[in-house]
């Protein structure tokens, strides 16, 4: 499983699904709430199923597997 999320997306696929994760448990308490860990989870694992069925990925090409991005600063020296 490939990662084709990039970094900026990640964060705020978990910013926000935890958000809308957390009306399960306070505020209105809707079960639709739980809706919310769908992208709490690809944020975290960085792994987006449709984006793989399309062959989209937000990644950067430098962005390395720990999330740095060395090889830009590498490649443009």
């Amino acid at each position: 499983m490939k990662k084709n999320i990039g970094s900026m997306e990640r964060v705020l696929r978990i910013v926000i699904g935890a958000g809308i994760f957390s009306l399960a448990f306070w505020g209105p308490q809707s079960s639709w709430a739980f809706l919310g860990a769908v992208p709490l989870a690809t944020g975290i694992i960085g792994w987006c199923p449709p984006y793989a069925l399309l062959g989209i990925s937000t990644r950067s090409k430098c962005e390395g597997t720990d999330g740095s991005k060395d090889c830009c600063a590498i490649n443009n020296k």
